[in-house]
């Protein structure tokens, strides 16, 4: 059973920077699929970024394109997420997902992916 440890989650300004990481305990699939979603209390579960092994491929949900940036150490079975002028929209506790290989339409999907993190909370307020 694959475990994913995430962390760097906590508190920050509005306008200020986060890193999230995430590692995989064991290799399970050869050409992976990483990823990070997020989720607030009442709400679905919203994918933000994924990205596939060796970073032969990233997707990014909407509302995080051009703040935030995945990326991946092929060799540690690590996912990082670096998140940019974050804002109060960007408060929610982040899950980590780990999967095999999924062609780029299908990287934002929860069904996507097999395993999946605790989750961490990330918390942007002045």
């Amino acid at each position: 059973q694959v475990q994913l440890l995430e962390s760097g989650g906590g508190l920050v300004q509005p306008g200020g920077s986060l890193r999230l990481a995430c590692a995989a305990s064991e290799r399970t699939f050869s050409t992976y699929t990483m990823g990070w979603f997020r989720q607030v209390p009442g709400k679905e579960r919203e994918f933000v970024a994924a990205i596939r092994w060796r970073g032969y491929a990233t997707s990014y949900g909407d509302s995080v394109k051009g703040r935030f940036t995945i990326s991946t150490d092929n060799a540690k079975n690590t996912v990082t997420l670096q998140m940019n002028s974050l804002g109060t929209g960007d408060t929610a506790v982040y899950y980590c997902a780990y999967g095999p290989y999924a062609i780029i339409s299908a990287m934002s999907l929860q069904t996507s992916f097999r395993y999946w993190g605790q989750g961490i909370q990330v918390t942007v307020s002045s």
